[in-house]
Order: structure tokens, then C-alpha cells, then sequence
């Protein structure tokens, strides 16, 4: 929506709007919550409320809801997903065989995924599932995360720079915080170093996305699985060329069952804030 329409309907109808549903690229910053004097309920169609003022939210009253759960398996699975690609160069397979060069000769070897370390930034749902998946391909896991899980059977490391250090593919999947963003910088590839990947279907904040550039294009590190960019839809043209870097248009709960089922439960939360009842998944 333009922004002179956005203004305008928000002056016509900001006395009647009661609810906003947000999502991982719209949300509610203060200005916003501010125009709507009726405003009682945000529901996010996602589970990162990054884009949602949440001081704001707790000092008018206003409850948060999200869509955790449903979308756990979905962004996990591409995970895997795309750790297999970027490693086994699956895409760029498939264009050697579509350019009709698999004629001049076999495609080049690559690398496997089975007994590789795998090291997690966040052990909450998204990185649990992450976590349980590569434990069938026989990977060491461990993990970062603010504070030590204590009934974690993973190694924990006390900083995202010793976790790198100690893995061969790293994977961000923790909340957006101005603690996080920019959690993977130049010290953390550097640790990760030339064998090791960086797979990211967090946001894309949490990657320093010049410094991940830089690193990809000077050999520093081996390669990048991104789902998720600093500048979405942008994305840095100096990756394109990359067949080392394996890209995707944020879709890691892109499946018709999950987007059905996380619309269900944002409709479900907005249901019972009107009904006085219980949310069911409340953020704030």
C-alpha cells in the first residue's frame, strides 16, 4: 500500500480498527500503535514479533499473539534442506544437467553432510527440530543460546565464536533482538573458516550481510544457505554468481499445510480476545 493511501486509511478508520495481524515483513512500530486509540489485539502470522513494538504493546495494554509450533517442523525440514543443497551442490547439479554440460564430463565432487559437527544459535523449538534432524545424518550437535540449557544433552558453548570455531556448519535460528542482530559478524566467519558453512533461516539481521559477502567472495568461509536477507526482497548481487551459496525467497514455512494452520491460529487468537476468553498463544 502506498504510503499516501496507508495515511489516509488510517485516518479514515482509525477509530473503528481494533485488531492488526502482523507478519515476519508487516508489523507495529509506536507511531502506529499510537494512531489507533482503539487498537486491543496484535496477531502476528509467524512467530517472530521483531517487526512489533512489544514496549509499546506493554504500556498500552496491548496483547501480542504469535504462531510458534505450527511451523516448527516446516522450518526445520528446510534447514536440513538446505544444508544438503549448499553441501551436495544440488542446484547447481540440476543446472549442469538442464545447461547440457553433464555431456563434457561428470559434475565436480562435492561434500557430505553425514558426521559433519553442527552448531546451533538458539536451542528453542526451531533449533530443537533442527537439532533431532541431524542427529539421523550422525552429527555432533551443539549449540549457543543466552543461557546453558541444563537438561540439553548438546555441548553448549558460552560464545557464537567458540561455536563456530568448533563446527563445520553453523546455523542461525534464534529471535531477532537488538541482542542479535549482526550475531554471525566478521569474527564469528572468520571462526567458522574456509570449510565451514553458515545456514540461515532466523532473519536476516542476524547475519552481518557485507561482512558474509566479503567472506564468501574472499574464501574465508565455504559457504552460505540463506532463507532470509537484511533488505528482503534486496539481495546482494555479488551472491548470484556464487555456486557456493544456495538462496531461497524466505519461505521456510512456505507449505500450504503450515500457512493454513498458521492462519487458523491467528484467526483462533482474534476469536478469543473478542470472546473474553484465554489467547491461546500469547507473546505479551
Amino acid at each position: 500500500m502506498e504510503s499516501i493511501n496507508r495515511t489516509q486509511f488510517l485516518k479514515d478508520h482509525a477509530n473503528s480498527i481494533r485488531a492488526i495481524v502482523g507478519s515476519f515483513s508487516h508489523g507495529a512500530d509506536a507511531a502506529l500503535i499510537e494512531a489507533l486509540p482503539k487498537l486491543e489485539i496484535i496477531s502476528c502470522f509467524g512467530v517472530g514479533v521483531d517487526k512489533i513494538d512489544l514496549g509499546k504493546c506493554k504500556e498500552n495494554g496491548i496483547p501480542v499473539t504469535n504462531t510458534p509450533d505450527v511451523l516448527t517442523d516446516d522450518v526445520a525440514d528446510l534447514t536440513i534442506g538446505l544444508i544438503l543443497a549448499l553441501l551436495r551442490r544440488i542446484c547447481e547439479c540440476d543446472r549442469y544437467v538442464r545447461s547440457g554440460n553433464w555431456k563434457n564430463g561428470d559434475y565436480k565432487l562435492t561434500t557430505k553432510f553425514s558426521g559433519k559437527t553442527v552448531g546451533i544459535i538458539g536451542l528453542g523449538r526451531i533449533g530443537t527440530a533442527v537439532a533431532k534432524r541431524a542427529e539421523a545424518f550422525n552429527c555432533p550437535i551443539s549449540y549457543y543460546s543466552r543461557t546453558e540449557k541444563r537438561l540439553s544433552k548438546y555441548k553448549y558453548y558460552p560464545s557464537v565464536v567458540e561455536l563456530a570455531s568448533n563446527s563445520h556448519v553453523l546455523v542461525v535460528a534464534c529471535p531477532l533482538t537488538p541482542e542479535t542482530r549482526h550475531i554471525v559478524n566478521r569474527k564469528v566467519l572468520n571462526a567458522l573458516g574456509p570449510k565451514g558453512v553458515v545456514i540461515n533461516i532466523g532473519r536476516g539481521p542476524h547475519v552481518d550481510e557485507s561482512e558474509l559477502v566479503s567472506a564468501l567472495l574472499e574464501g574465508r568461509i565455504g559457504g552460505a544457505g540463506l532463507d532470509v536477507f537484511e533488505d528482503e526482497p534486496n539481495v546482494p548481487e555479488e551472491l548470484f554468481g556464487l555456486e557456493n551459496v544456495v538462496l531461497l525467497p524466505h519461505v521456510g514455512s512456505a507449505t500450504v499445510e503450515t500457512r493454513t494452520g498458521m492462519a487458523d491460529l491467528v484467526l483462533a487468537n482474534l476469536e478469543a480476545h473478542f470472546q473474553g476468553k484465554s489467547l491461546l498463544t500469547p507473546v505479551v
